[in-house]
């Protein structure tokens, strides 16, 4: 409904000053060049171009009365927010990545492979492209979760696994884990 009041809104007000600006620039109410022949928008056969006559033109309502919507029927204006005591919007959410680094490079990925195994070489476990996505996403958690350490502990040890370790590390070595991901690759959670 609001759309349709602020459509038909705008569509009178262009209409009044397309109106106003082509009545005063010639007697017969039509827009015209300046040698006096009809201007392109409002010869163009077969356009719909707006009336530039000031009596077909329908006319602006005043703040805070109905306006007509395309339908014909008079809508009411909307209320104001801040009039009306309304809380303000809340804020728009973040990007779904917020928080997730950009692929590191090659030296950045083997300090955190170092870390990683420094810690337990199963975590790892061979596959260092996979520990790095892992560790991405768990600096996006770090991001989202900054003083929830539980949390953290529990989404390390769900990213974290291995066939050996279908649980996880544990919660020391999903500490541990966090900790190494600070260090290296999500230092801004610290």
């Amino acid at each position: 409904m609001r759309t349709r009041l602020l459509a038909a809104t705008l569509t009178a007000l262009a209409a009044v000053s397309l109106a106003a600006c082509s009545s005063s620039g010639s007697s017969s109410g039509k827009a015209t060049s300046a040698a006096g022949t009809p201007t392109a928008a409002a010869s163009t056969a077969g356009s719909t171009a707006a009336p530039t006559d000031a009596a077909s033109t329908p006319a602006a309502p005043a703040p805070g009365t109905a306006a007509p919507t395309a339908d014909g029927a008079t809508g009411t204006p909307a209320p104001d927010a801040a009039a009306s005591g309304a809380p303000a919007p809340a804020k728009p959410a973040p990007p779904a990545d917020a928080g997730l680094p950009a692929k590191p490079g090659a030296d950045l990925a083997g300090k955190l492979v170092a870390a990683l195994d420094a810690i337990d070489p199963a975590i790892v476990g061979g596959k260092p492209e996979q520990a790095v996505d892992r560790a991405r996403n768990q600096c996006q958690s770090m991001y989202q979760f900054p003083k929830d350490k539980g949390k953290l502990v529990e989404l390390a040890n769900q990213r974290f696994t291995t066939p050996d370790h279908p649980q996880g590390f544990g919660p020391d070595t999903a500490a541990k884990i966090n900790d190494a991901l600070r260090a290296t690759l999500c230092p801004a959670t610290r």
